[in-house]
């Protein structure tokens, strides 16, 4: 593909952004997870640990994230709230890649502590300069407590230079307006322009080949060079092009 203008390439990829910007994308994609619950803190758990084991098969993940909310007896936020120690013994059998049980059960009780004096999770990503810093401070929060370390590597630290695409995808199911049928817009005091691309293999692939992204590595630095590209683009809603680069990535191969 020969190097567009950048205003052609902004209507490239705005074309993109409405093609996949769809419910039907949603059928095979992890966020039907969170979509199938109406309670404001069920669709907050179920996007966070569903977020929390998105990588790997598509389908593979699909198929954890359903195990792990019949676990759960598809009432999530009930079962956090809930549960007791016999409950949790339950959860043993869980595994997804190095997700395992012990990490569940580590995540249930973070859970059920945030929401004991949070309503709502958003909460927990205000107050900061930018929305990579309230995830290094939910980060903190969420890991409050006793806990196995091996659990730390699943929330993902951007002042540790890691990209944190599971929780950047997850502020943007919750975030971005749901007037597509596709994000949730469940939040409403972060605002989309704060958002930051959940940067993968694929989306990292689509930007370079666009000229959108130089830095070879998919982490923290090249993740804010991708968002001041896209910001170029359209500042009240640049993540709206995770699907343009997704779409191109995953379902036509570019």
């Amino acid at each position: 593909m020969d190097k567009l203008s950048p205003s052609d390439l902004k209507l490239f990829l705005d074309e993109k952004v409405d093609q996949y910007n769809k419910p039907e994308f949603i059928s095979s994609d992890p966020l039907q997870i969170p979509h199938s619950f109406h309670k404001r803190q069920d669709i907050e758990i179920a996007g966070f640990l569903t977020a929390t084991i998105a990588w790997g098969n598509r389908k593979s993940i699909l198929n954890s994230a359903h195990k792990m909310i019949q676990l759960m007896d598809e009432a999530p936020y009930d079962f956090i709230s809930n549960h007791t120690q016999q409950d949790l013994k339950s959860l043993n059998s869980f595994v997804h890649r190095t997700f395992n049980g012990t990490d569940l059960i580590t995540f249930v009780t973070g859970l059920k502590r945030l929401y004991q004096s949070h309503d709502s999770l958003e909460s927990l990503f205000l107050g900061q300069k930018n929305v990579q810093l309230g995830i290094h401070e939910f980060k903190k929060t969420f890991f409050d407590f006793p806990h196995p370390e091996r659990s730390e590597k699943h929330i993902s630290d951007p002042l540790k230079k890691s990209a944190a695409k599971r929780l950047n995808m997850f502020l943007r199911w919750m975030v971005r307006p749901s007037d597509t049928g596709v994000d949730l817009g469940l939040w409403q005091r972060i605002k989309p322009a704060q958002l930051s691309c959940p940067l993968d293999v694929h989306s990292g692939r689509v930007a370079r080949k666009l000229g959108l992204l130089n830095r070879s590595q998919n982490d923290a630095t090249a993740v804010k060079e991708l968002d001041e590209a896209l910001r170029r683009m359209d500042p009240k809603d640049p993540v709206k092009y995770d699907f343009a680069l997704f779409g191109l990535g995953v379902f036509e191969k570019f």
